[in-house]
């Protein structure tokens, strides 16, 4: 008896060790985090000092730089952030849920869906409605086809496989409806369209920032109560099951909260691709196998990429101010050929 309670202190010892690690890992890459944010803050057309920044920060009526940072380049930091985070967690959750390290959702037809409701918002209600009301499109757009892609692939419950190549098939559909609907644009409309399905933050503004701010506080923490449930579906059904999950239930909360996520990232942000794909391989090699440091892990990584994605694109090619969806495909497509050639052998 005493050698069983000897081997289990031991485990548990060595479960608190790795916990620890997870731990520090997460709190370092917060820290490269906040130290890009504050790069990506001083550069730009205009050079700051951090003591400039935090100047027109802490006392915006004192300082001469307070439209450059409080208005132009903190929200947009700010909007990257959130949606790098959400699309990051997103991925790591659908990766899961149907078992490939492959999906993504801008792969199996969630962002595309959104785009396809922000589509036609532009196409055909653009100045007749507020163009605050694009969001809603594209979250309508991306539960709709969420729910269509449930349905078509439950069949006495949804099996993982037959979840994805649902979701590419319908993908490969919404992008030609969004292709049709651009074409039969007017000029304006289609080149807003276009940089708008690229991937683009610029003109972020605080209402941008403070309405996507609640899918993160609400999703978040749903995300990390629900880790163990996260971590079982990596398992077949049987042994979930057999390990006291309800696996239809749990799916369809994780799936719900993953097209959220997504949804309301395509909504402020635009069709940014890849960063669900990316985010969590990396999170996974530095924060390790443990669910609740690869959710946070993912989700730092993705604010990680968007954001410097964005810096690029905002002072690489001046004047000019390119999408940062450019830059996260020109590393996303890559690493998604990568991927597959990994797992071919």
């Amino acid at each position: 008896m005493s050698h069983y309670y000897l081997l289990r202190s031991r485990s548990e010892r060595l479960a608190l060790a790795f916990h620890r690690t997870t731990f520090w890992r997460v709190v370092c890459l917060l820290s490269i985090l906040i130290f890009v944010v504050l790069g990506y803050l001083c550069l730009g057309s205009t050079l700051l000092t951090p003591l400039q920044i935090i100047q027109a920060i802490m006392t915006p009526s004192d300082s001469d730089h307070t439209f450059t940072v409080y208005i132009l380049r903190l929200p947009r930091a700010l909007l990257a952030l959130e949606v790098g985070m959400a699309l990051g967690i997103s991925g790591v959750i659908l990766q899961q849920v149907v078992r490939n390290p492959l999906a993504s959702p801008d792969i199996i037809g969630i962002s595309d869906g959104a785009a396809l409701g922000a589509v036609l918002f532009l196409a055909i209600f653009a100045g007749a409605i507020s163009i605050h009301w694009l969001p809603v499109f594209a979250l309508a757009g991306a539960g709709l086809t969420a729910l269509l892609i449930y349905s078509l692939a439950h069949n006495n419950g949804v099996i993982p496989i037959r979840l994805v190549l649902v979701g590419i098939a319908i993908a490969a559909a919404l992008k030609a409806i969004a292709t049709l609907a651009i074409v039969m644009s007017d000029l304006n409309t289609t080149v807003s369209t276009y940089v708008w399905l690229t991937g683009s933050l610029y003109g972020a503004q605080w209402q941008d920032v403070l309405s996507m701010l609640p899918w993160l506080i609400i999703l978040l923490p749903l995300t990390i109560v629900m880790a163990r449930s996260l971590a079982l579906m990596s398992m077949n059904d049987p042994q979930a099951v057999g390990l006291g999950a309800a696996v239809n239930r749990n799916r369809l909360i994780l799936l719900a909260g993953s097209v959220a996520l997504a949804g309301s990232a395509v909504a402020f942000a635009g069709g940014i691709g890849f960063v669900g794909l990316i985010a969590p391989h990396l999170a996974r090699g530095i924060c390790g196998q443990t669910m609740p440091g690869r959710i946070l892990g993912s989700g730092l990584m993705g604010a990680l990429i968007v954001l410097l994605a964005d810096l690029i694109g905002r002072i690489g090619f001046l004047p000019q101010d390119l999408p940062a969806g450019i830059f996260v495909s020109a590393i996303g497509a890559p690493f998604f050929i990568y991927l597959l050639y990994r797992r071919r052998h």
